[in-house]
């Protein structure tokens, strides 16, 4: 009879691909654990506001994800926790993950009592520190679990025991520390997913200078009803709505000084970033400064419809430098189309960041092949360890739900045929 440690599948990432393939393994009746780096599971796609092209928000589709996790007992989860060891081979793999402590335990209603005691602010990262949350703190509002965390910073402060006392259930623990765990598994499928390129080393669009000039990944935060703004798109120097606004394309992508690769759906995510906007704002002037438009396959459709809006103007040309001047961004651009150089002036900029893969910093600790950006070199990028979603390339949301289950596939061929 078979070793029923070395049966179980470890999933590392719980973003889209990390999710689909714990649970399509788990279904299909193998044992499966997730190792989650964030207090919460879901990945990015916890913090977007829509999914294109159908533009429906994503917490329907987490939701169900995480109904299937609580109605299925082979699932096990470790949230705040890192891999920092594998050894062994096919089959018979042994993995040492980090546990780092969250201060709270089972016990947390989420009633909210701790944040009410506690007068330490943090940086959110949530929302990418567009505003300040209580050190004692729930991750967002559809977390899951729905647990509160303590920021070490609070816990090694003087107000860390009235923050204690102030839980009625006796859910925080000061006493918490980093632990390991010691797993034995089968086999491994690697879904540590993606991080936007650093908008800071783009000095030329002046992001961390001009507070105007914005990501991708932070409109999606400022558009949704659980971000800073509880879904009002505003400009974040006065709070006031942009008449104006332009998402300036391949943002430090498809350049060999920054990201040589083009991510893919940085375009559609513009165009869906636009109807935001546009929604919200109908007069409001929007230009998209592009390349070339990157749209395949039924995407196409997307963008003819956003093409077909009067209001948002596509420019063909590579924006140079962004400058600022009486409270307007000034985008210097050349005109692709009639070869001259122009200076539009706008209220907001929106960079569209390229996506890097979290493995280029953060490798696996056992060796795989990786290509010359940083991602895994394949899907199997070794016998019984298989890449799932961005951490082999740039995908969307649906193709990372697809890729996450062929590699629930791939784990499950490796461990039965053992």
């Amino acid at each position: 009879m078979a070793n029923m440690e070395t049966q179980s599948i470890l999933v590392v990432g719980s973003g889209m691909s990390g999710l689909s393939a714990a649970i399509e393994a788990a279904e299909a009746g193998y044992d499966t654990i997730i190792v989650e780096k964030n207090p919460y599971l879901g990945g990015r796609v916890a913090q977007l506001h829509h999914y294109f092209p159908k533009l429906c928000p994503p917490y329907c589709g987490l939701e169900i994800n995480f109904r299937r996790i609580k109605q299925n007992p082979r699932i096990r989860f470790f949230t705040m926790a890192e891999v920092t060891d594998i050894s062994g081979e096919e089959g018979n793999f042994n993995v040492t993950v980090r546990l780092n402590p969250r201060y709270v335990n089972e016990k947390c209603t989420c009633c909210g009592k701790c944040a009410d005691a506690c007068s330490m602010e943090i940086d959110d990262a949530f929302n990418y520190g567009m505003k300040k949350v209580k050190a004692a703190y729930l991750p967002h509002d559809m977390a899951f679990p729905m647990r509160y965390v303590l920021d070490p910073a609070l816990v090694k402060s003087k107000e860390a025991q009235k923050v204690k006392e102030a839980c009625p259930y006796d859910a925080i623990d000061l006493t918490m520390a980093p632990k390991t765990a010691d797993l034995k598994v089968g086999a491994v499928i690697w879904a540590t997913g993606w991080k936007p390129y650093d908008a800071k080393k783009l000095e030329t669009y002046g992001f961390g200078t001009y507070p105007d000039v914005i990501t991708n990944v932070m409109i999606e935060r400022l558009a949704s009803w659980t971000g800073p703004t509880q879904g009002k798109i505003v400009r974040p120097s006065d709070g006031k709505a942009p008449e104006s606004v332009a998402f300036v394309q391949c943002a430090g992508s498809r350049d060999q000084n920054h990201l040589p690769f083009c991510s893919g759906i940085c375009c559609l995510a513009s165009m869906k970033e636009a109807t935001y906007v546009r929604e919200q704002y109908p007069d409001a002037a929007i230009y998209i400064f592009f390349i070339d438009i990157r749209a395949t396959d039924r995407l196409e459709d997307f963008y003819t419809k956003v093409k077909k809006d009067e209001k948002i103007q596509f420019f063909k040309g590579k924006v140079a430098k962004i400058t600022q001047d009486k409270g307007k961004l000034i985008l210097r651009v050349e005109d692709t189309t009639k070869e001259a150089l122009k200076e539009i002036a706008v209220d907001m900029v929106v960079l569209a960041t390229g996506m890097q893969p979290n493995t280029s910093d953060n490798p696996l600790p056992i060796k795989v092949p990786y290509d010359d950006y940083g991602f895994i070199a394949s899907q199997h990028a070794k016998p019984g360890i298989y890449a799932a979603g961005c951490t082999r390339t740039p995908t969307g949301v649906s193709e990372s739900v697809q890729d996450g289950t062929a590699a629930a596939l791939k784990g499950i061929q490796s461990i039965t045929r053992r």
